[in-house]
């Protein structure tokens, strides 16, 4: 399976790419992550329970990163395991684009499922990507709107709409993600919820 979306960020490209390095950051704005750690050089792992239609479990994965340029882009690829629900793995491109009105965050990921995950239809598993992968924008945009309230503010008063933003990405130091973040934290968490 492949997605791909870009999101206007109301942060700068260096701050976006921060905030993506931040476990912290990845751990709250990513839907039922509870661990997000450093397992090696560009190296994590990370824990989230997840519920997809009638299978829910608690998937463990590792992702690593590699091709990093900060702060524009990187590459990771990950692989996890939720017990008899399933299994997957995959990898996803992220690149963070400045513009005048902060950053555009890009992102592609290639995934792959097996076990019962897999065997709920690409319909629902798609839905539930999507839907995680919103959830993670929105998070992120608060997240972003906490710590940077003036390039929101800025945004407000040149008259634009700040859009839903999101990371999914992960950068030189921290996983994810997106994900998408991530991605990487995005990435994990499409990956994970497919």
């Amino acid at each position: 399976m492949e997605m791909q979306a870009s999101r206007q960020l109301a942060v700068s490209q260096q701050q976006a790419w921060d905030a993506l390095n931040d476990p912290e950051v990845l751990k709250a704005c990513i839907p039922g992550c509870d661990k997000v750690e450093a397992s090696g050089e560009n190296a994590y792992a990370i824990g989230m329970a997840l519920k997809i239609g009638p299978v829910s479990a608690k998937f463990k994965g590792n992702i690593t990163l590699s091709d990093i340029n900060p702060p524009a882009s990187y590459k990771l690829s990950f692989e996890g395991q939720g017990g008899p629900a399933g299994h997957g793995k995959g990898s996803a491109a992220v690149v963070l684009t400045p513009n005048a009105a902060g950053c555009e965050l890009a992102y592609t990921v290639q995934a792959s499922v097996g076990g019962k995950v897999a065997q709920l239809g690409q319909r629902l598993i798609d839905g539930a990507a999507k839907s995680m992968a919103e959830d993670f924008f929105k998070r992120f945009d608060q997240e972003m709107q906490k710590q940077h309230p003036e390039g929101y503010a800025a945004q407000a008063a040149a008259g634009a709409v700040a859009a839903p933003a999101g990371a999914a990405a992960a950068s030189a130091g921290v996983p994810i993600w997106v994900w998408v973040v991530g991605a990487a934290a995005l990435a994990a968490v499409i990956w994970l919820s497919r």
